[in-house]
């Protein structure tokens, strides 16, 4: 499902992606403090780089400087939840960068580097998953209580008069492609959704 967002949805979109990018920040930087397996570190540390050049840069663009926050989020500490959480927010970044090529098309490298994320996020729940047995299980109930929280989480993205013509059917794109990745990597059922 393609829909194609007016100029008019530039400002929003900008300022939705700049939320996205502090919280996909505030994320790694929290995960970093956490067990995780090795060559995840590495690629977190690389990551945290890309997502503070990505704020930088809206910031930039907006005139503003996003929140900072004095303490970082809580992020869970088991690999199989944290791996979930950080999947799940990039896939939700992702979505949002799609959108906004599609008013700024000369931010495909940032489109780009969501992919990336996504993908290495994407390959390390499939490692879990594929390891079965109760760590796999434990990850298919938290990427359920994930889900479960998307929903609000998308509507509070779309809020602003900007999506009144567009919201049911941005909600629908965005859930249906991160439900998509989800059940691809078998942390879904088709009836979960």
């Amino acid at each position: 499902m393609k829909l194609m967002l007016p100029a008019s949805c530039e400002p929003a979109l900008l300022e939705r992606f700049l939320k996205a990018e502090a919280m996909a920040l505030w994320s790694v930087r929290a995960a970093q403090a956490k067990n995780v397996p090795k060559g995840v570190l590495e690629f977190l540390l690389r990551h945290e780089e890309e997502e503070a050049q990505h704020l930088k840069e809206f910031e930039a663009r907006l005139g503003v400087i996003s929140h900072q926050r004095e303490k970082l989020p809580r992020v869970p500490s088991q690999w199989y939840a944290l791996v979930i959480h950080l999947f799940g927010y990039e896939a939700l970044g992702l979505e949002f960068a799609k959108l906004l090529v599609q008013v700024q098309p000369e931010l495909i490298s940032i489109l780009e580097d969501e992919k990336v994320h996504v993908g290495f996020f994407e390959h390390e729940v499939r490692k879990v998953v594929e390891q079965g047995g109760t760590t796999a299980e434990a990850a298919r109930q938290s990427a359920g209580a994930w889900w479960r929280r998307l929903p609000p989480t998308v509507e509070r993205y779309l809020e602003g008069s900007e999506f009144d013509p567009y919201r049911d059917q941005l909600r629908k794109i965005i859930l249906t492609s991160i439900e998509e990745r989800f059940m691809n990597v078998g942390l879904l059922d088709p009836v979960m959704s």
